[in-house]
């Protein structure tokens, strides 16, 4: 099999082919357009054939067009961490750093390492991520906005401030808004901006919880029943896990969420384990409520985590392996609801 190396940037990307030994075999850079990728694609199929596996240096953005593109073209596509392509140009022969430099180090990388993650094209993951993405967008800019208004309310009457974390509810909006109506003053009127900026963005969080909710329903039904597991949490997972058949076991979910630990130990200390910081941490992250809060309800989780302290593991420890079992219930649950979708077209198609 031939492997294509891919180096991408805003404007271009840059291609090298290589064999199964590392060998350059060729090279082309391209527009970053579909126009330029079904060019890559040509030329790659016209000079190698198209039994072709194609690494790709994981940037976001930049990368997330041709992804598409060539899987659209039914191509195999690897995601190739851009901290792998550093190392293979520091062993490497080759001196220096250029574009198709970097194009030979991602395909060399995709060649060492065979198990690096599988790009596939999920519109339903696609389409969560980006809905819990732009909420927590608004979140943020809602939540900034907030300060800015309670330092002003402050200058004006600190009696008036409304309690802690209430700013998004209507009845304290009113309240506030109330008054500040009559108030002269430029601190006054910043105020009052801001309190309806603050009430435009509540409504547009509303709204995009409520349109996350009925999506999430419909494609996750048996990860929301999961203890511990509301909406915005599912959806996160989800949306971040980018389709749950691209993953060969529930292991290699869990690594993909730094939540497998890493092996520290030689000789006489075999079996110690430390934390990971990699993986995708917005994964790990939604992993990490629902074992918080299964620690807190009566059920398995918080009898698994009581069972791994009294064996003498500090909380931490007890939590870090309530979150790796935790890791293979949610993958688990998410084949299941990947499986029941998929039925109906079976059925249709057979």
């Amino acid at each position: 099999m031939v492997v294509v190396g891919a180096d991408v940037h805003k404007h271009t990307h840059t291609f090298v082919a290589v064999d199964e030994v590392g060998r350059h075999l060729g090279q082309l850079t391209v527009a970053a357009t579909t126009k330029g990728h079904r060019k890559a694609t040509c030329w790659a199929w016209k000079q190698f054939g198209r039994d072709l596996k194609w690494g790709i240096e994981d940037c976001r953005h930049l990368s997330a067009r041709l992804e598409r593109d060539l899987l659209d073209a039914g191509q195999l596509v690897v995601r190739v961490p851009p901290k792998m392509m550093a190392e293979q140009r520091r062993v490497a022969r080759t001196r220096g750093k250029s574009d198709p430099i970097d194009a030979l180090a991602v395909a060399r990388a995709v060649l060492r390492e065979p198990d690096l993650p599988v790009a596939s094209h999920d519109e339903v993951s696609r389409e969560l991520k980006l809905l819990v993405d732009r909420r927590d967008d608004l979140v943020k800019h809602r939540t900034a906005t907030m300060n800015r208004l309670l330092w002003r309310v402050h200058e004006l009457n600190p009696a008036w401030a409304p309690p802690a974390r209430s700013l998004d509810l209507a009845k304290h909006q009113q309240a506030l808004a109330a008054h500040l109506a009559d108030l002269p003053g430029v601190v006054a009127e910043m105020a009052r901006d801001e309190l309806t900026d603050i009430i435009e963005l509540t409504g547009r969080i509303n709204g995009l919880e409520r349109r996350i909710g009925a999506r999430t329903e419909q494609v996750a039904p048996t990860l929301l029943a999961m203890p511990g597991v509301g909406v915005l949490t599912a959806a996160k997972i989800v949306g971040e896990a980018a389709g749950v058949t691209r993953f060969k076991s529930e292991a290699a979910f869990a690594r993909h969420a730094g939540i497998a630990p890493i092996p520290v130990w030689s000789g006489n200390t075999a079996g110690r384990v430390r934390l990971t910081r990699s993986g995708n941490r917005q994964l790990n992250a939604a992993i990490h409520r629902i074992a918080i809060t299964q620690v807190r309800l009566d059920g398995l989780g918080k009898t698994y985590y009581e069972k791994k302290k009294s064996e003498g593991m500090s909380t931490p420890e007890a939590l870090r392996c309530l979150k790796r079992r935790l890791a293979r219930v949610v993958y688990g649950h998410l084949n299941t609801d990947h499986q029941a979708a998929a039925a109906p077209h079976l059925a249709t198609a057979a």
